[in-house]
C-alpha cells in the first residue's frame, strides 16, 4: 500500500501503512536499543495496554469456569511482560495458573528469560501454527501488540490457530489507529525513548495498526471486535460458549 501523506509530509493515518517495517523486525537493527525497547515494554504496557481491564473483563471470568489448574499461553511474547503480569494477577485472586510464552525470535526470548524467573513460566521458541498442529491446549491464548505486524492473512492464521489452541477464550490486544493516538503517543512517550526504538517504532506501529470497522472485516467467523478502553482494540473468541 502507498504511503499517504498529507501536503507536508506527514501521515494522515487514513489507511494502513502495511508496508511501512519496524527497526525491530529487521534482523539487524542494534541488539542494545532493541532490548532496551522490550525491557521497558514493562513500563510501557502498563501505562497503555489496558491489560488491567481485560484482566477483569474477559481473562479472570474465562478462568472462573475452569474446574481446576489453568494454563495461559502468550502468542509472540516478546519480552514476557504481560504474560508475567496476567499470572500474577490470576494468582492473586487464587487460580492455579501456569503460563507458555512463544516467540519465533530469538533475541526476544533471550529478554524474557533474563527477566527476573516466575515460577511455572516457561518461554519457546516457536510459533502458534506449530504449537496447535502439536495438539497442546490452553485455557486461554492471548497477544499483545503482534496483529499490527502481520498481513491479513498472517492475521487471521494467528486468529484461526490461537482458536484452535485455546479451551475458553482467545484474545488478542492492539492499539487502534487514530490521529489522536499517534499524536498522544508521540508527545507521551518522547521521557521513555532514548536508547530504545519505543518511539520511531511506536508511531510506526500505529499507522500499520487496524481501525476497529478495518478489523471487524478481516477477523474469521465467530470472532468479535471490541474497545476496551481509549486507543484500544480487541479481537475476542469465546469457545467455552
Amino acid at each position: 500500500m502507498a504511503r499517504v501523506t498529507t501536503g507536508r509530509g506527514r501521515p494522515t493515518l487514513n489507511e494502513r501503512a502495511e508496508n511501512l517495517r519496524e527497526l525491530m523486525d529487521d534482523p539487524d537493527c542494534d541488539p542494545d536499543r532493541l532490548r532496551a525497547t522490550l525491557e521497558r515494554f514493562t513500563l510501557v504496557n502498563r501505562l497503555i495496554a489496558a491489560w488491567g481491564t481485560v484482566y477483569r473483563t474477559r481473562v479472570r471470568p474465562a478462568l472462573a469456569t475452569a474446574p481446576g489448574p489453568v494454563r495461559l499461553l502468550d502468542i509472540g511474547c516478546g519480552g514476557g511482560d504481560v504474560l508475567r503480569g496476567l499470572v500474577a494477577r490470576a494468582r492473586a485472586d487464587g487460580f492455579d495458573v501456569t503460563g507458555v510464552g512463544i516467540d519465533p525470535d530469538e533475541r526476544s526470548l533471550a529478554v524474557a528469560r533474563a527477566a527476573r524467573p516466575v515460577p511455572r513460566i516457561e518461554y519457546r521458541l516457536t510459533d502458534s501454527t506449530r504449537l496447535a498442529d502439536s495438539g497442546e491446549r490452553f485455557d486461554v491464548t492471548l497477544s499483545s501488540h503482534v496483529m499490527h505486524h502481520l498481513t491479513p492473512a498472517e492475521l487471521c492464521t494467528v486468529l484461526e490457530d490461537s482458536a484452535r489452541l485455546a479451551t475458553r477464550l482467545a484474545l488478542h490486544s492492539d492499539i487502534a489507529r487514530s490521529r489522536l493516538a499517534y499524536a498522544a503517543y508521540a508527545v507521551g512517550i518522547t521521557p521513555l525513548a532514548p536508547g530504545t526504538l519505543l518511539r520511531t517504532d511506536g508511531l510506526r506501529s500505529i499507522r500499520r495498526s487496524w481501525t476497529p470497522t478495518e478489523l471487524a472485516g478481516l477477523v474469521p467467523e465467530g470472532w468479535l471486535v471490541e474497545r476496551p478502553a481509549p486507543f484500544r482494540i480487541l479481537a475476542v473468541r469465546n469457545l467455552a460458549a
